[in-house]
C-alpha cells in the first residue's frame, strides 16, 4: 500500500482550485506503473516524491498528466511544496523537477516558486486556427499586444488574448481543430491553448487541453508562468499578473505571477481535502 494525498491548488478552500494527488513517499511504487495511476486518478497532474539525487535539495518530484509525464507544472510545485511543509519539511526548499531545481519558499498555506528557464517561443498558428481550436470568430482574437503564440518555460502552450470577457465564457474548445493545430504546430504539450483576457489590473484566463486528457483546467502555474514571461517580452517592463481561472468551471482559482530580469515566480495556496491508500502490485 502507498499512502497518497489530495490538496486543492491555488484556492484557499476546499472544492475550489486544481486537484492534484501527491505520493509523498513513492519509492515503493513500480515505475512502470506511475503513468497508469495517474490515469486512474483523472486529475490534470499528479506528482511522486522521490528522495534528492543532490543531497542539498528537498526532494525530486516527477509530474504526470493522465497521458504522459512533463517537466514543468506549476499547480504541482505548489500543492507538492505545501504538502511537504505539512509534513514536517522546512518553508524553504529546493524541488529537482524535469527543467532543474526549483527553489520554493511556503509560509502560511501559501508558496511561491520562481523559475529562470527563458521564454522559448515554438510558432505563430494562424489567428483563423487558434479561432476554430476555441470554438470562436477570428474577430474575437485581440491582436493589438500579439498574435496568439505557441510558448512556454519548458513546457508550451498556445497563448491567445481574447477581445473581451464575454469571449473568453463562450470559448467551446474543438478537438478536430485542435488535433489539425498539433499536427501543424507539434509542441510538447498538445497544442494546450490558454485563452486570456486583461480587465484592468486582473487577468481572466481558461486552458483546454482535451488532447491530453484535461477538457479544461481550473489553474495553470506553468501557462501563467508562460503568459506572464510572454507579455514581459512583448511589453519590456515587469508584470504583476491576478490571474483568475477555473471560474467558468465552478472551480475558481487565484494565481499570482510575476516576471522581472530574476525569471518568473509563481504564487497561491493549497488546502488538503483527501488522504488514502493506494493498492497496486508490482
Amino acid at each position: 500500500m502507498s499512502p497518497y494525498l489530495v490538496y486543492d491548488v491555488f484556492t484557499d478552500r476546499p472544492f475550489g482550485g486544481n486537484q492534484l494527488a501527491i505520493f509523498p513517499d513513492a519509492e515503493g511504487l513500480p515505475q512502470h506503473r506511475l503513468q497508469a495511476i495517474a490515469a486512474e486518478f483523472n486529475f490534470s497532474e499528479v506528482t511522486f516524491v522521490y528522495p534528492p539525487d543532490d543531497l542539498r535539495h528537498t526532494a525530486r518530484v516527477r509530474i504526470f498528466t493522465p497521458t504522459m509525464e512533463i517537466p514543468f507544472a506549476g499547480h504541482p510545485i505548489i500543492g507538492t511544496a505545501i504538502a511537504l511543509v505539512d509534513a514536517g519539511f522546512p518553508p524553504r526548499m529546493v524541488l529537482e523537477l524535469g527543467i532543474g531545481p526549483i527553489p520554493c519558499t511556503v509560509t502560511d498555506g501559501r508558496a511561491s516558486f520562481t523559475t529562470s528557464v527563458p521564454l522559448t517561443r515554438d510558432a505563430t498558428p494562424e489567428p483563423s486556427l487558434v479561432a476554430r481550436v476555441l470554438g470562436l470568430t477570428e474577430a474575437q482574437i485581440d491582436l493589438s499586444v500579439h498574435a496568439p503564440v505557441q510558448a512556454g518555460l519548458g513546457l508550451s502552450f498556445v497563448i491567445a488574448r481574447l477581445t473581451d470577457r464575454a469571449a473568453l465564457s463562450a470559448c467551446q474548445p474543438d478537438v478536430a481543430a485542435m488535433r489539425d493545430g498539433a499536427s501543424r504546430h507539434p509542441g510538447s504539450f498538445d497544442f494546450a491553448t490558454l485563452a486570456y483576457f486583461v480587465d484592468g489590473d486582473g487577468v481572466h484566463a481558461r486552458m483546454f487541453a482535451p488532447l491530453d486528457g484535461i477538457p479544461e483546467d481550473p489553474a495553470t502555474g506553468s501557462a501563467a508562468a508562460a503568459l506572464a514571461a510572454l507579455l514581459r517580452d512583448v511589453t519590456g517592463r515587469p508584470q504583476d499578473l491576478t490571474i483568475r481561472q477555473g471560474v467558468d468551471m465552478g472551480r475558481p482559482s487565484l494565481i499570482l505571477a510575476r516576471a522581472d530580469a530574476e525569471g518568473v515566480t509563481i504564487t497561491g495556496q493549497a488546502v488538503r481535502v483527501m488522504e488514502g491508500q493506494l493498492h497496486v502490485d508490482a
